[in-house]
């Protein structure tokens, strides 16, 4: 369900998780992480963000996953970006210049795919699954990026009970559960955010709490 979900959002462009400009969260403290120069970086369920573009700026290589094909080619469409496209069995690469999109589930990549990676930005893809989704997203995750690899995830925070996601609420409890075990979890900040879909204001929820961590994967 989630699957042919997204597809037809894509399909009918009902994008509106999509931000217009680079993520705020992303430019703040992103240097908090501490990061090699020129390492590549991993973006979960990427979309065509444009916070990609900005990490590629940064000199780092960019390794994104995206179900949706509309989506990846949207990117670098958008980007002016030539690309090329392979076939990988069940995945198809979209290499461009410093930034590269496996299109397909993200549950088929393997640790092989991201070796290399040293950090992973997460703005959008936990918060967009429901809580099963959740655990098997965050298990895998945390199965296929190398050891000390660092995480910038950025969640929100709001009364489900009013209203459903996607985006999901997912507190500070379900974070430390879902990736304490295998990571340093540290909580960078918070902030009230108002920039929501229109459901949720039609359901009376006109804020959230956006919630930026820090993870580090023990070695």
């Amino acid at each position: 369900m989630q699957r042919e979900f997204w597809l037809d959002r894509w399909r009918k462009q009902e994008i509106g998780f999509h931000q217009p400009e680079v993520n705020p969260w992303l430019t703040n403290w992103w240097p908090r992480l501490d990061l090699p120069a020129g390492c590549s970086v991993f973006v979960p369920l990427c979309g065509k963000s444009l916070d990609m573009g900005w990490l590629a700026d940064q000199g780092h290589q960019v390794i994104g996953v995206e179900l949706a094909e509309a989506a990846v080619r949207g990117f670098y469409d958008e980007a002016q970006c030539p690309f090329r496209m392979e076939w990988q069995r069940h995945l198809q690469l979209f290499s461009g210049d410093r930034v590269s999109i496996y299109c397909g589930d993200f549950m088929n990549l393997t640790a092989l795919h991201l070796s290399e990676v040293a950090a992973v930005y997460d703005r959008a893809a936990l918060i967009a699954l429901p809580p099963k989704m959740r655990e098997h997203y965050a298990d895998h995750l945390l199965r296929i990026i190398p050891d000390g690899c660092r995480v910038l995830l950025v969640t929100l925070e709001y009364d489900q009970r009013r209203v459903s996601g996607p985006p999901h609420s997912v507190a500070e409890a379900e974070v430390r559960a879902l990736f304490g075990g295998r990571c340093e979890v540290e909580r960078l900040c918070s902030r009230v955010s108002r920039a929501l879909p229109p459901k949720f204001l039609d359901s009376g929820v006109d804020e959230a709490l956006e919630v930026a961590y820090r993870l580090t994967k023990h070695s």
